[in-house]
């Protein structure tokens, strides 16, 4: 195991944190983004990030609205506050934390007695107002659930052709991307169908762009949910962060904090998804109440990986025991995903 950091993470923590002193000094203060949290009746995940802007800017409370609004690539320049304290404050009870070196937090909060819904909490540095963030807290008694891809699942993306892929996450406005024709209609249907049951957004896109999504979603009619995002970059272990290998974590997590749950996971044909869905399946057919897979048309797929069909080394059978269903788009695959949760535990799908 490797016992210290990867020597790029450690020159990308020095100069982080060079960086932010030199911006103190011109009155930089620390101003927390708070992200979209999510738990179960025992433990809250509380996530957010804490950055430098300057002082009299923006306040924390609109700071995520405001840094949102910019044009795509201004959402990847943000100056973080390296190795900061920084507190949660749920009914009175204070959880302590300290941001990584890109000013990250993820803050595991227990006995919060919230009750299911959805919440806001407070997280604070000391340096201004505190940031309320919003947690959705899932009920003990849930047993259905939804995990969705972003790219080329709800929005199409070209990913991972770089210059594409590129241009529409720094160039483009959410009012220019396209949403995967059915998709909405589809969550809302399903949703409709088990009250109550959370939707996840998987994806392995930066935390930078979340604002950007989460205009995209409200737009175009997806129903809101926690993100999952990862941060671009070097790790303790090499230059960049596994899009892969932060699903599968991902998925583990959310298998580990809610075993009653089966989870419908929606993804698309054009990367990993059938791959890294039918491994979970696998390893936790408890967990799984079916796969529904986005098919890429042809011109799709030869932009996402260079051949015009699904690449056979993602293509992973799924386990008989879990159904998977494939369509082009949301209005196709709506009807295949109905019949399959119907079929679920003899047409119980609540």
């Amino acid at each position: 195991m490797r016992k210290r950091p990867f020597f790029a993470a450690r020159i990308e923590k020095y100069l982080n944190r060079q960086i932010g002193v030199a911006l103190r000094r011109f009155g930089w203060r620390d101003t927390v983004v708070g992200y979209t949290g999510y738990g179960s009746q025992e433990r809250l995940r509380v996530l957010g990030r804490v950055i430098l802007a300057p002082r009299g800017g923006v306040v924390a409370t609109t700071r995520e609205e405001a840094w949102g609004a910019r044009r795509g690539w201004r959402n990847f320049i943000s100056i973080p506050s390296v190795n900061r304290p920084v507190q949660v404050s749920v009914g009175g009870r204070v959880t302590k934390a300290i941001t990584d070196r890109n000013g990250y937090v993820d803050i595991a909060v227990s006995g919060h007695h919230l009750a299911p819904g959805w919440h806001q909490v407070n997280i604070s540095t000391g340096d201004g107002e505190p940031t309320q963030s919003p947690v959705l807290v899932i009920s003990q008694h849930q047993r259905f659930g939804i995990i969705s891809d972003i790219d080329d699942t709800i929005i199409t993306s070209f990913l991972p052709r770089l210059m594409i892929a590129a241009y529409n996450s720094f160039i483009l406005q959410e009012s220019a991307r396209v949403p995967i024709a059915g998709m909405s209609g589809m969550y809302s249907t399903i949703l409709r169908k088990n009250p109550g049951a959370p939707l996840i957004y998987l994806s392995t896109g930066a935390w930078s762009t979340k604002p950007f999504l989460e205009r995209f979603i409200g737009r175009h009619g997806y129903p809101s949910g926690p993100m999952l995002l990862t941060d671009w970059g070097p790790t303790h272990t090499g230059w960049f962060r596994s899009g892969p290998d932060h699903k599968r974590a991902a998925l583990r997590a959310l298998a580990r904090d809610f075993p009653q749950i089966q989870w419908l996971l929606i993804g698309d044909d054009g990367q990993h998804d059938p791959g890294i869905y039918a491994e979970f399946a696998r390893r936790f057919p408890q967990n799984v109440a079916g796969i529904a897979i986005r098919q890429l048309p042809s011109v799709e797929q030869v932009l996402a990986h260079g051949t015009p069909g699904e690449l056979a080394v993602f293509s992973a059978q799924t386990p008989t025991q879990i159904r998977e269903v494939r369509a082009p788009d949301g209005h196709q695959l709506l009807p295949l995903v109905l019949e399959m949760l119907e079929q679920r535990h003899g047409g119980d799908n609540s």
